[in-house]
């Protein structure tokens, strides 16, 4: 028996918890006209989001802006439209770019960062210089030195494990665009592989995804992914064998004994 005391919540509450498409309404057998338009204002920047042209000198520019020093490279895509027909092609360097980075790459680091366009190019403009901003003072606190930052165009979250092999880092970190939904056409993802090198599979990585304004904020994310670097750099692993328990340890320093 339903205990009637308890009142019923009107669906239309739901709209506050989800940024999902609920309690629409409808006009006879279809939506009404105001969530028709936003649907379709949506998926247009979803759409815009997957072809707009990436701009790596700007980024560049913004990363040099924290005093880093940036290195820019490109996959064998030629055009977006290479890169969206074959995606195989954004998961390897053009011959240029590895040489480029090879010559660069005098000893081995303990971290690569790779920043690349991936299917939102809106996203990585948006968010990666703020988050890389963020992620700098973590890094430090846990004794981990950045040893190259690379802004890639065309590229697949595999590009990175090639690019790692190159510089001869012991982990990547590859921020990327994320496919864009009809919620979020600008979320960025971070993916992380401990000694990469190409064939890496997804198993190996861990990734922090749904970095953007109404998702996880740049401190949070930032806190996620310097958890990760330093405790995959202290075991030695990444992917299935590191499961994110940020929120409940804190993270140890490289070549140090994890606190109780």
């Amino acid at each position: 028996m339903s205990d009637k005391s308890v009142p019923a919540r009107p669906t239309i509450d739901l709209r506050s918890l989800t940024p999902a498409r609920v309690a629409l309404g409808r006009s006879g057998a279809s939506v009404p006209t105001k969530p028709l338009l936003d649907f379709t204002l949506d998926h247009a920047r979803a759409r815009d989001a997957v072809h707009a042209a990436f701009d790596a000198s700007r980024l560049a520019a913004d990363l040099r802006a924290l005093g880093l020093a940036v290195t820019e490279a490109s996959s064998q895509a030629i055009d977006r439209r290479d890169y969206l027909r074959r995606p195989d092609l954004g998961r390897q360097l053009d011959a240029g770019s590895a040489e480029l980075l090879a010559r660069s790459a005098s000893e081995p680091c303990q971290l690569a960062i790779v920043i690349g366009d991936g299917l939102s190019a809106a996203a990585v403009h948006a968010h990666a210089a703020a988050l890389v901003g963020c992620l700098l003072p973590l890094l430090a606190e846990g004794d981990v030195a950045i040893g190259h930052l690379v802004v890639a165009s065309g590229a697949r979250v595999a590009l990175g494990d090639e690019i790692g092999a190159i510089l001869g880092a012991r982990m990547v970190v590859m921020l990327i665009g994320e496919r864009p939904g009809l919620s979020a056409p600008d979320s960025l993802g971070a993916y992380l592989t401990f000694a990469p090198k190409p064939g890496r599979s997804d198993a190996e990585r861990n990734c922090v995804s749904n970095i953007h304004k109404a998702g996880l904020s740049y401190d949070e994310a930032a806190f996620k992914i310097a958890w990760l670097v330093r405790e995959g750099l202290a075991r030695e692993v990444t992917g299935v064998a590191l499961k994110d328990e940020s929120a409940d340890r804190a993270p140890r320093r490289i070549g140090t004994t994890q606190p109780e």
